[in-house]
């Protein structure tokens, strides 16, 4: 977490290794002839270069567009580019001398605003309009008060040390007493506390070297300090098991999803039946989906999207201790029949086809799916809707039953679970967090308010000979559902997924209970 905030010192750091050769080698730094000329032809094709760069690689590997300095650097360089201008061009200091700051200012308040599916573009502008602001911004504008008002030179002054502290204050505050309309003024007046004791106790010395007397022993002591501290964290590491830095390390290996699509551990895992591309031989590929049962048992055949590879677990659970066979095969992202996109309908149909050509009597076919919500469920606005088209996916559905039905088969459809708006990272128990985040935890009664309309859906349009099986109460206690059990144990991969340990702890029994009363076995 705060590693990750280091990133533009890093960045900094670089172009300013670099920018001094530059600096010297175009002769400015010794006054040459034509040395801003030189500069400009050094400065111009690089930034063109890393501002193409930038371009290329932000839709094909984000991280290294936004973390590397070559990508950086036309942002930087900018500044570069404007003193060059001003130098040279007396025509273009004029001109934009004429442009109102604060329209600038108000232009780049604007573009902070842009959707995300803008960012290249809102990149590009930010540092236009930030080259145009600085181009100017003259005495006696409204603008130029407004930034030279003592009160915000000052946060300027502080403003790395506050950029560096407010990351901090709110993660750990995410993690412990959360973020709400009560906890900000307490949270900001933090930041800036801790920002202003940094810049005075820390920045300024380290740059003025009066700790010691000298510079070079503040630094020398300083230094020594962060190694000695950073040596005896790694080396606390191991030993205490990551207790120091996440609570109970143990609680990790609850986490998981061992036969699920990150992982798997054998050819039947999510790793090599829960596809995520239709851009294979499905044929080949469900061959393998399998785990057999005993020579007489029936088969279980699990079918939909992800929210049917979570019940892996459960799947091999019904294998080892009940003997019945099991295929699972699985789409990622993609409901189990229902009108949707040509990858999802076309891959969701090769599994159909191949449960209806291998099924035969006796045997059960499970199907899960991500079961979107309400409409005025802003929580849930991601999710594929097809359910909300209504009755004609419950046809499909009825109609595959049909077929199921005539050779002797049956069909289930799993209800949903509840979703939450945060992940299970933020609902773990930890030394330091003293109070549990609101979000992760809701009323049975609201967690079936939520899918409400995929109720109504079911209960009015699907054929009565469909069994419908709901774990929402094996995963819910007191009227109360969570990301954890009791015993603070997760019951949750995220937000939506299941852990193992919830299918062996709660799913798996619900489930077996549903067979036997069902009599599927």
């Amino acid at each position: 977490m705060s590693l990750r905030i280091l990133w533009s010192l890093g960045v900094e750091e670089q172009f300013y290794v670099l920018f001094p050769f530059l600096i010297w080698f175009s002769g400015v730094g010794r006054q040459t002839k034509n040395c801003t000329r030189n500069l400009f032809l050094s400065i111009a094709p690089l930034t063109i270069v890393s501002l193409i760069g930038f371009l290329y690689l932000y839709p094909r590997n984000q991280p290294a567009a936004y973390f590397l300095m070559p990508a950086r650097f036309w942002e930087m360089a900018a500044g570069c580019l404007i003193f060059i201008g001003f130098q040279k061009r007396a025509s273009i200091e004029q001109f934009l001398e004429k442009v109102p700051p604060l329209l600038v200012l108000a232009l780049i308040v604007g573009v902070m605003y842009l959707p995300m599916s803008w960012a290249v573009a809102a990149t590009v502008l930010v540092v236009a309009l930030s080259s145009i602001l600085i181009a100017c911004l003259k005495k006696n504008t409204a603008a130029f008060k407004l930034f030279t008002n003592p009160t915000v030179v000052y946060i300027g002054l502080i403003s790395y040390s506050l950029y560096l502290w407010h990351w901090g204050v709110l993660a750990i505050s995410r993690w412990t007493i959360g973020i709400d309309w009560w906890t900000v003024p307490f949270q900001v007046a933090l930041m800036l506390g801790l920002a202003v004791a940094s810049y005075r106790w820390i920045e300024t010395p380290l740059r003025k070297g009066n700790w010691f007397g000298k510079r070079w022993k503040t630094l020398l002591v300083g230094g020594g300090v962060l190694v000695v501290l950073s040596g005896g964290l790694v080396a606390l590491a191991k030993p205490l098991k990551g207790k120091i830095y996440s609570g109970n390390y143990q609680y990790e290996n609850l986490i998981t999803r061992s036969r699920g699509y990150e992982d798997g551990v054998d050819a039947y895992s999510g790793k090599n039946c829960h596809f995520k591309s239709d851009k294979f031989d499905f044929r080949t590929s469900m061959k393998n989906c399998y785990l057999p049962g005993s020579a007489s048992s029936k088969t279980f055949y699990f079918v939909g999207n992800s929210h049917a590879d979570h019940y892996r677990e459960t799947h091999y659970l019904f294998n080892v201790n009940d003997g019945v066979g099991i295929f699972s095969a699985t789409m990622n992202g993609c409901t189990f029949l229902g009108k949707q996109g040509s990858y999802c309908q076309n891959s969701q149909a090769e599994i159909e086809q191949w449960v209806l050509q291998n099924i035969k009597k006796g045997d059960v076919v499970f199907i899960s799916n991500r079961h979107c919500v309400n409409s005025d469920t802003k929580m849930f606005a991601h999710i594929d809707r097809s359910w909300m088209k209504g009755k004609s996916t419950m046809d499909e559905i009825n109609a595959f039953n049909k077929k199921v039905v005539a050779m002797g088969g049956k069909t289930v459809l799993i209800m949903p679970l509840p979703e939450y708006e945060v992940g299970i990272a933020e609902c773990k128990p930890m030394w330091f967090k003293p109070f549990q985040n609101p979000k992760c935890s809701k009323t049975i009664n609201a967690a079936r308010l939520e899918t409400r309309d995929v109720y109504s859906l079911i209960a009015n349009n699907l054929d009565k000979s469909v069994l419908v099986c709901d774990p929402l109460q094996s995963m819910c206690r007191q009227g109360i559902c969570a990301l954890t059990d009791d015993q603070s144990k997760p019951l949750y991969v995220d937000d939506d997924h299941v852990s193992d340990y919830a299918n062996k702890t709660y799913i798996y029994p619900h489930m077996r209970s549903f067979a036997i009363r069902s009599k599927l076995f």
